[in-house]
C-alpha cells in the first residue's frame, strides 16, 4: 500500500523522530485537521512525494515547536534551520505553499535554480562552494558522488550547491566568476558578507582535492 502522506505525529517523541531523519521534512501545526488550511496542506503533500510531511493538532507538540495552529514548518538539517509559514491568513493556496516547501529544501547537495536561489541566499551558513559542471556529461554521476560525500564533512559548515552549466538562467553565476565552458568542470567557493571568492578549475573531481581548496578558503 502507498505510504500515508502526512504521517499523524501524536506525542513530541514521534515528531523529534520524523525531523531528525531525513534532510529535509515539513510538519503541520493544526488544531482542526480538517480546515481548509488543513486540506490544502495534505494537497501539497501528495503533491511533493520525496520530502516527508507529518501533520499534528497534539496541544503538546504545537507547544515544544512553540508553533501557533495553522503554522507550516520546514526542517533542514543543513545548516540546523527552521523556517515556518503562517496560514491562517487565509492568503496562502497551495501553490504558495508548494513554492515555500520548493525554495527552502536545501540539502545536502542543492541544485541551484531560479526558485532554490532564494533559500540559498537566505541560509544561514555564509559560505558556498560550487560545483559548475555539465550535468549531461556521461562522468557527473561519479563526479556528484565525490561532491555528495564531501559534502557529509562540512554539513553546519559549507553549503555545497550544483550548478548546471547547460541552464540558460545559470549563465550569469558562471561568467560572475570569470569562467568559459572550456574550463569547466570547476569549483567557486564564495563567502556572502563580503564577496569573497576563489576558483578552482579542475579535469577530474576527487574529495581530496574538494577538502584541499574548501580548507584553504577556511585558512
Amino acid at each position: 500500500s502507498t505510504a500515508e502522506k502526512p504521517v499523524l505525529l501524536n506525542n513530541v517523541a514521534d515528531a523529534e523522530a520524523f525531523v531528525s531523519g531525513p534532510e529535509v521534512a515539513v510538519i503541520g501545526f493544526f488544531q482542526d485537521p480538517q480546515s481548509p488550511e488543513g486540506e490544502q496542506f495534505r494537497r501539497v503533500a501528495g503533491q511533493i512525494p520525496e520530502v516527508p510531511f507529518g501533520l499534528s493538532s497534539s496541544a503538546a507538540v504545537l507547544s515544544h515547536y512553540g508553533a501557533s495552529a495553522n503554522t507550516v514548518a520546514l526542517f533542514r538539517t543543513v545548516d540546523n534551520d527552521r523556517r515556518d509559514l503562517d496560514m491562517s491568513s487565509g492568503d496562502v493556496d497551495t501553490e504558495k505553499l508548494t513554492r515555500f516547501v520548493r525554495m527552502n529544501e536545501l540539502r545536502l547537495v542543492t541544485e541551484y535554480n531560479p526558485v532554490t536561489s532564494i533559500g540559498v541566499m537566505q541560509s544561514s551558513l555564509e559560505l558556498n562552494l560550487l560545483l559548475i559542471t555539465d550535468k549531461m556529461s556521461p562522468k557527473h554521476p561519479e563526479r556528484m558522488r565525490k561532491f555528495r560525500a564531501a559534502a557529509e564533512l562540512y554539513k553546519g559548515k559549507i553549503l555545497f550547491i550544483l550548478l548546471d552549466s547547460n541552464l540558460k538562467s545559470n549563465e550569469r553565476v558562471v561568467s560572475y566568476f570569470q569562467l568559459k565552458k572550456s574550463q569547466l568542470p570547476a569549483l567557486a567557493i564564495f563567502h556572502t558578507p563580503d564577496d569573497e571568492h576563489d576558483v578552482l578549475t579542475l579535469d577530474e573531481i576527487s574529495i581530496e582535492r574538494i577538502q584541499d581548496f574548501c580548507n584553504r578558503f577556511l585558512q
